[in-house]
């Protein structure tokens, strides 16, 4: 999915500046912005607070909308370089092709997982026919320097891990969560988890004490180690944790995201994470130019997107919290 703000700002994320070591509550509220043809999301990373959560530093929330009489989501062709973006849908169902040539149905429960490493391009639509409701979450993870320039791929995994306790399922959509491990290519140690819960239910789940954490939902009625959590915001919990207590008012879905602090310092602007803001700038120059970097995407309806313009602003480091 790409960020489809048309005056995008620049970001520097990561470090270990402003990680905390122990234990927080940290409420930030996310903004609305739209993608596509104008569809509404929450957009909960990055914040004004918050710019990462481990490698974690990207998070849009959308949903659950009644598209039975409308097109769906239509994200034309676009770049992204040096991030891995990670498809997760409650409802719904998402096409997904891309310059490798991929072509994937996304489907509720299936992890979609583009490694854009130092160049890819890719669509995604709602199909036609579509479900009625579409509602999910598109990540972003930073890759390290070792692998920030890569080869690009993509994963489609149908079947990830599973775990219950009373009035929770539970799946691993990222790296490691109790013992149990995705499918999907990681690049640093993290987790990313899908919680659903029962109304009623009152579960402590593990966490890693040297991992940091952040939850936000997509549905209302969580409350997350004695916060309640409105839809559209991130509760940042820091390190130093060993458990976590949920507890579900109604029905509800927690996704928990986490892992070891990023140690690079990140700049991230449209959908390009870099290390400099020449590299954006050369990379944006290339998309423009219709460069065999970012390949081309053959099979969508309507024409590529073209790159914002560049800030007028030379880059000021600003950390990873604010």
């Amino acid at each position: 999915m790409s960020d489809l703000d048309t005056k995008p700002t620049v970001k520097v994320c990561g470090g270990l500046t402003d990680v905390s070591a122990a234990p927080v509550h940290e409420l930030i509220h996310g903004r609305e912005t739209s993608i596509g043809d104008g569809r509404p999301v929450r957009r909960v990373l990055p914040t004004l607070g918050r710019r990462m959560v481990g490698p974690w530093c990207f998070a849009d929330q959308y949903g659950p909308d009644d598209i039975s009489t409308e097109d769906g989501m239509q994200v034309a062709p676009h770049p992204h370089m040096g991030l891995q973006t990670v498809s997760w849908l409650k409802q719904g169902e998402v096409l997904h092709r891309d310059s490798l040539g991929s072509l994937a149905r996304v489907l509720p429960g299936h992890l979609g997982l583009m490694t854009s490493g130092h160049g890819i391009s890719h669509s995604e639509e709602s199909p036609d026919p579509h479900p009625v409701f579409l509602h999910g979450a598109q990540l972003w993870v930073a890759l390290p320097g070792e692998h920030r320039h890569a080869a690009p791929a993509f994963e489609h995994h149908t079947e990830l891990p599973t775990f219950t306790a009373r009035g929770l399922s539970g799946t691993v959509i990222m790296g490691e969560f109790d013992g149990a491990r995705s499918p999907g290519t990681a690049y640093s140690p993290m987790t990313g988890a899908d919680l659903t819960l029962t109304a009623g239910a009152e579960v402590k789940v593990p966490l890693q004490r040297d991992f940091e954490y952040a939850a936000f939902v997509t549905l209302p009625g969580a409350v997350v180690d004695g916060v309640e959590l409105p839809v559209g915001s991130l509760l940042y919990l820091g390190c130093g944790r060993t458990e976590l207590a949920v507890r579900a008012n109604v029905d509800t879905n927690i996704v928990l995201i986490g892992g070891e602090p990023f140690e690079e310092e990140i700049v991230m602007w449209w959908n390009f994470v870099a290390r400099t803001g020449e590299e954006i700038a050369e990379a944006r120059a290339q998309w423009q130019a219709e460069e065999a970097r970012f390949g081309a995407v053959h099979g969508y309806h309507a024409p590529r997107l073209d790159a914002p313009a560049l800030p007028a602003t030379p880059l000021k480091p600003r950390g990873r919290a604010r």
